[in-house]
């Protein structure tokens, strides 16, 4: 039992990482980019091809996948994201999805369609006994990297002064501006920081997940659903729904194998039918 709730709480954790920059562009910047998970592509692509082609340590290639995603991020946010803030949410979400869909091209040119496998350093590999359980070293490194990224972005955005700049430019950009806040650049890093935890939740990926040129697709639904059940106007709403859909989803598939895929789903429905703002949002004042 220890063992899944550990599995459980690792994929969660991960896919909090992988959904928080969603989270911050669609909750904090009314921007709904579906091809967030695009840039986590790119940052678990980056991983194995350093690994496999250039033989760089796993744990370089971590900041290394946050850089790039991040770089990336903010050149397409520079070039191409900017024109559509002001744009309608059905444009924003075709832009998005046309996006996801040329990346897919993309990888599916340079590396084929086949799934891609990292062999992780023997020292993350191992397993270990604790209280009866069969614990991976993998999975408890990924809490506690996932841990201390939570706590820092919870502390960024609620103790800083750009946090409050970024809520002001959120809440009023107009007043924002007037007050010399320069609101295109808040917008800029926010972005760029967004895309580059999708990249290192991605190569943190690599250890759990396969990756494939349909990634953004098949893990748009997961993100979607961490968005759903958590709600858009806390951090800590998406990363509770993240642990609680992670531990959902191993258990189910653990003991329930035939319809354990659906849990989540199922989970999902209800929480969209009682609280539609998101099990773990702030209810909109009347």
């Amino acid at each position: 039992m220890l063992t899944i709730l550990l599995d459980g709480i690792a994929y969660g954790m991960l896919l909090f990482i992988l959904a928080v920059g969603l989270c911050v562009t669609l909750g904090l910047m009314n921007f709904i980019n579906l091809a967030h998970g695009t840039f986590a592509m790119a940052g678990g692509y980056l991983t194995i091809t350093l690994m496999q082609k250039a033989g760089v340590p796993f744990l370089l290639c971590l900041p290394a996948a946050f850089i790039f995603a991040a770089v990336l991020g903010l050149v397409l946010e520079r070039t191409l994201y900017r024109h559509l803030y002001d744009k309608t949410h059905l444009d924003q979400v075709l832009f998005s999805i046309g996006l996801v869909f040329i990346s897919i091209a993309m990888v599916d040119y340079a590396y084929g369609a086949n799934q891609q496998i990292v062999n992780l350093p023997e020292y993350l590999t191992g397993r270990f006994s604790f209280l009866g359980a069969s614990i991976g070293v993998y999975r408890v490194f990924v809490i506690a990297i996932c841990g201390l990224l939570v706590v820092s972005l919870q502390l960024v955005l609620t103790m800083t002064r750009f946090g409050s700049r970024l809520r002001a430019a959120v809440d009023d950009g107009r007043v924002a501006r007037g007050m010399g806040i320069d609101v295109t650049r808040i917008f800029a890093v926010t972005f760029a920081v967004g895309s580059g935890l999708a990249g290192l939740g991605g190569a943190l990926g690599t250890g759990i997940i396969s990756f494939d040129p349909t990634f953004p697709l098949k893990y748009m639904i997961y993100f979607l659903i961490v968005i759903s059940v958590g709600g858009t106007t806390t951090i800590t709403g998406p990363f509770l729904a993240a642990i609680l859909l992670g531990v959902a989803d191993v258990a189910g598939k653990y003991y329930v194998p035939a319809v354990g895929g659906f849990i989540i789903y199922t989970i999902m429905v209800v929480v969209l039918i009682v609280r539609p703002q998101g099990l773990f949002a702030r209810a909109a004042a009347k």
